[in-house]
């Protein structure tokens, strides 16, 4: 018998495919955007954390230490100020500092961030898990006017080794300043990270110094003495955009920040990449908590949807419980064949909604780290997907509690003569 209610909820649903459809897409798109809260939270929580690893302190012109991390890790916004070159050696020198990588941003090549620094930074920088980075191609700087590029650089550009690069003030994608006149080569592509490192340019300082100081420079690229630096790895520039450090032993950090926030000789911040990284949660987490109750809540409707459904055709289905009841039907029969027809709706939507999530999860999962430089994930079922695919079913076949009594309630009145 319970083959044949089964069997017959099955029919009973495809007869009302129209109504049926309906129900089950505002449950799939209620799954659809409870899902994609949650999964882009999640991708982007992973990938904030593993942008930068093994540093333990970044100092920059003073400024709040949100704003400074991610500007100087994840580019997103503008440095509010600069540090002097004199106050990077004086930290490098500290005692207990092992190195110190230096970066000067806010030029750009074509819409991606430009990064001043030196070859230390391919050497000391690790995201991830502590992975270093490594180079698909080519080295490091060679020469002052080296060129390294990120993957996501070498992939939209379609550059390679010896490509030609010319620089530009600011960091929009165009620019009214600008410095084809000395293109710089490509010597070096990096192997793709998943971090905004993809999406940058780095160069040495000596070439950010140049751009920033026409006149000290003819057409040549060269000094008005006549003679480039012997050494661009030891140039010194006058300022600076920010100091990535790695103690010798983690009881220093707190010392050397205190230093530095107290530093006299300029106004400077010494943040924590993990303590600033939780205080951004902090600030972006009353809005994560209200964008998932509003999901939460959607699905609630899609799911009151479903006894809205039912009940409304119950009018139409009094002679059909009625009739099934005179075959031999008991009252569980016909309480499982509406409990049965709430759940098969449930579960097709969150099916759906599932399958959806996933499938726009995997289109603009590239487009964020194409243009931010964040790496969501590659989609894929979750545990968050299996948990709320079981708790829209159950709650579905809650739902159809409620239509199913009065649905024997109906039949009982009723008998065979259905009083319209």
């Amino acid at each position: 018998m319970n083959s044949a209610i089964f069997n017959l909820a099955y029919k009973s649903v495809t007869n009302r495919l129209f109504t049926v459809g309906l129900t089950v897409l505002a449950i799939a798109m209620s799954v659809t955007l409870f899902l994609g809260v949650d999964k882009i939270r999640t991708g982007a929580r992973e990938s904030f954390s593993t942008t930068i690893s093994g540093t333990d302190l970044i100092v920059g012109a003073r400024s709040g230490s949100i704003n400074l991390l991610l500007y100087s890790v994840f580019r997103i916004g503008d440095p509010t100020g600069a540090m002097s070159w004199e106050s990077y050696e004086q930290i490098a020198g500290a005692p207990g500092v092992e190195w110190a990588v230096p970066i000067s941003l806010g030029d750009s090549h074509r819409g991606y961030r430009v990064v001043g620094t030196n070859n230390t930074y391919f050497e000391r920088y690790r995201y991830g898990r502590d992975l270093p980075l490594q180079f698909a191609a080519g080295e490091a700087f060679a020469d002052a006017e080296g060129v390294v590029i990120g993957a996501q650089v070498a992939s939209d550009l379609g550059y390679e080794i010896g490509s030609e690069v010319s620089l530009s003030h600011g960091i929009g994608e165009v620019s009214f300043a600008e410095h084809d006149d000395h293109p710089l080569l490509v010597t070096g592509i990096l192997r793709p990270t998943g971090t905004p490192v993809d999406r940058s340019v780095h160069v040495t300082l000596e070439i950010i110094d140049r751009i920033h100081d026409d006149g000290a420079h003819d057409d040549d690229g060269h000094e008005e003495d006549g003679h480039e630096d012997a050494d661009h790895h030891q140039h010194e520039p006058e300022q600076i955009t920010a100091v990535f450090i790695g103690m010798e032993q983690p009881t220093l950090v707190l010392r050397l920040q205190r230093q530095v926030n107290t530093y006299p000789e300029e106004a400077l911040s010494a943040i924590i990449p993990g303590v600033a990284l939780m205080q951004l949660w902090e600030v972006v987490g009353a809005g994560e908590a209200a964008f998932g109750a509003i999901s939460a809540f959607v699905i609630l409707v899609g799911l009151i949807s479903i006894a809205t459904s039912l009940s409304a055709s119950l009018n139409e289905r009094r002679r059909e419980m009625a009739i099934l009841r005179a075959v031999g039907a008991r009252p569980g029969h016909v309480f499982t064949l509406l409990i049965s027809e709430a759940a098969a709706i449930a579960a097709a939507g969150a099916f759906a909604g599932i399958v959806l999530i996933n499938l726009v999860f995997v289109m603009i999962a590239g487009l964020v780290q194409s243009r931010y430089g964040l790496a969501l994930g590659s989609g894929g079922l979750s545990p968050t997907d299996m948990v709320t695919g079981v708790v829209v079913v159950t709650a579905g076949a809650l739902m159809g509690v409620l239509p199913a009594r009065r649905a024997l309630k109906n039949a009982l009145a009723d008998g065979l003569t259905i009083k319209l």
